[in-house]
């Protein structure tokens, strides 16, 4: 399955906390010509559908309910700001927002802010992998470590040679280096030297 474009906003669904009903009108009929479905929400108000991106006014928050913290945390966030104070910033920035508006809002600059919001969490979740994996990597490499220094120390190798026979292993076996060195560390039986 492809993922959809960050310009590509027809057919999706956004959640609008906005507490002027002009900004608010604004919003909807930006968002119906860009064919996005919009619903007004309030504080304290049930959902029941997943949002693609969420509006939220600055003056709305802060929001202390776990559950509307929850929804809000599924979904890219833009921040309607009206107020340039520290204390609101730091309220709007508890939301972690993926782009923002400045009010009063103008329909331009609305695609902008939602195609933002949509490509910057899409890029922010691509590094939370990309860490994820790195951090899976680093603590694979004790044991990696560990399966090199037996073979070291069994067949009297130095290390290049005995992480060269533990690669050569894990591809002759069509493991990973990491599956391969586990599996040493936890059997104590480092691979047959050859040659």
């Amino acid at each position: 399955m492809s993922k959809l474009s960050s310009f590509s906003l027809r057919g999706r669904k956004a959640l609008v906390a906005i507490k002027d009903e002009r900004d608010a009108s604004i919003v909807r009929r930006q968002f119906e010509r860009l064919g996005i479905d919009s619903t007004a929400w309030a504080p304290g108000q049930a959902i029941d559908f997943a949002p693609d991106v969420t509006l939220i006014d600055d003056e709305l928050l802060p929001l202390e309910a776990p559950m509307q913290r929850r929804f809000v945390g599924r979904c890219p966030i833009i921040a309607l700001l009206g107020t340039e104070t520290p204390s609101r910033l730091k309220l709007v920035f508890d939301l972690d927002p993926a782009s923002f508006l400045v009010k009063p809002l103008r329909s331009a600059g609305i695609y902008a802010a939602v195609v933002m919001a949509f490509e910057r969490s899409e890029r922010t979740n691509d590094l939370k992998q990309q860490i994820l994996k790195l951090e899976q990597r680093l603590r694979s490499r004790r044991i990696v470590l560990a399966a090199v220094l037996q073979v070291m120390h069994s067949h009297a190798l130095a290390e290049p040679a005995a992480f060269a026979l533990i690669r050569r292993a894990a591809m002759e076996q069509r493991k990973t280096i990491e599956e391969l060195s586990a599996e040493i560390a936890a059997k104590g039986i480092p691979p047959r030297a050859t040659g």
